[in-house]
């Protein structure tokens, strides 16, 4: 145990006082594909993914849960929106992640937005985010991966390609269920990505009665999978209210909490990381709470502003059975996630639980 504490504080200080001041000195779009390169080709070989496990990897039994007929080693995912072409799902399992969600995942191929679209908030240790769903679409990722194997749930988020041919709801709705229907066979859940603050359409299909029209075709689909929900952190209550309801009368199995902001001053594009933690734990919260009254119980999944255990223990003890992130990891380093495991199973002992599952909700009781 003590030298996987000393493995993790000793990377943590390599990576943030040599490695990611060099690495900030490079435009963080391009930084972002080299580390999906260097995933990627670590991920192919087994003894990269080996020493990759030495190096960064820490399971604990505490941690493990078997949630809608998934077992997870880790209650902590990588969130959708790093690896948007599912490039880096075999080595994810190997730096600790107990989850990946790939994407978001169009139909057909998508460009993203132009112009400049992603920049480093050092100070507030967050990031703008403008890619506008760019993916090389659903049949070139599932071609891809269809023949492997992973040792990890995969979550496959769909969205509309963002494009002027997807404007329409019908054309919309069709973007959507492609993308569902091709990775049918592959995807161990899916999340509907409804809440994109990149799209370029502006009508979305959070407004409750595209939402229900959309949960119709998609209970046509048969699909077997657990089905998540995507929430904007910008919601109303009674928006998520909506939602909620409409929920339970369909085949959804939980939400994500929360999407990327657009609330903020920058213009386009949405924020993510710790300057919205604040309103992804209040979100949560109420989600948590309404969704304890509701007929049908449903999963929860964090996400927002993790850099850290107590972070990702907070959300859980709101009410999350799951947690996801992204920023954290490029703020703090790769061997975040196995240092959030170590601390986890470190709190879970203190508090007296025997596994993650217990402390569940219990900051909402």
């Amino acid at each position: 145990m003590c030298i996987v504490n000393i493995r993790n504080k000793t990377a943590k200080f390599l990576y943030k006082k040599i490695a990611r001041p060099f690495f900030f000195l490079f435009d963080p779009e391009l930084m972002h594909n080299v580390f999906i390169r260097v995933g990627s080709i670590l991920g192919s070989n087994p003894i990269t993914k080996f020493l990759t496990a030495v190096a960064f990897n820490y399971q604990n039994k505490s941690l493990q849960q078997t949630i809608l007929g998934m077992k997870f080693r880790s209650p902590v995912g990588l969130a959708a929106g790093f690896d948007k072409n599912g490039e880096m799902i075999s080595i994810m399992e190997d730096v600790g992640f107990g989850f990946v969600e790939a994407g978001s995942i169009t139909a057909n191929p998508c460009p993203g937005n132009e112009g400049k679209r992603f920049e480093r908030l050092v100070k507030e240790e967050s990031l703008w985010v403008h890619f506008g769903l760019n993916n090389k679409g659903a049949k070139v990722n599932h071609e891809r991966i269809k023949n492997k194997k992973f040792n990890l749930p995969l979550f496959v988020s769909a969205a509309k390609t963002n494009s002027k041919e997807t404007i329409s709801d019908e054309a919309g709705l069709k973007d959507y269920l492609f993308t569902i229907k091709t990775f049918k066979d592959k995807a161990n859940a899916f999340v509907l990505n409804i809440s994109c603050p990149n799209a370029y359409s502006s009508t979305t299909f959070a407004e409750p009665n595209l939402f229900e029209k959309f949960l119709k075709e998609i209970r046509k689909l048969n699909i077997k999978q657990p089905i998540f929900v995507k929430l904007s952190p910008d919601l109303s209550t009674k928006e998520i209210d909506k939602l909620i309801s409409i929920s339970s009368n369909y085949n959804i199995a939980g939400f994500i909490c929360t999407n990327l902001t657009k609330d903020h001053k920058m213009g386009k594009g949405g924020l993510a990381g710790k300057i919205m933690e604040k309103k992804a734990n209040e979100i949560l919260s109420y989600v948590y709470n309404k969704t304890q009254k509701s007929k049908k119980k449903f999963i929860i999944i964090g996400t927002g502003g993790i850099s850290s255990a107590e972070d990702a223990y907070k959300k859980i003890k709101l009410g999350a059975n799951l947690v996801q992130l992204i920023t954290g990891v490029i703020y703090e380093g790769p061997q975040l996630i196995g240092e959030i495991n170590y601390d986890l199973a470190r709190l879970l002992k203190r508090d007296g639980y025997s596994n993650i599952s217990e402390a569940v909700g219990i900051g909402n009781k």
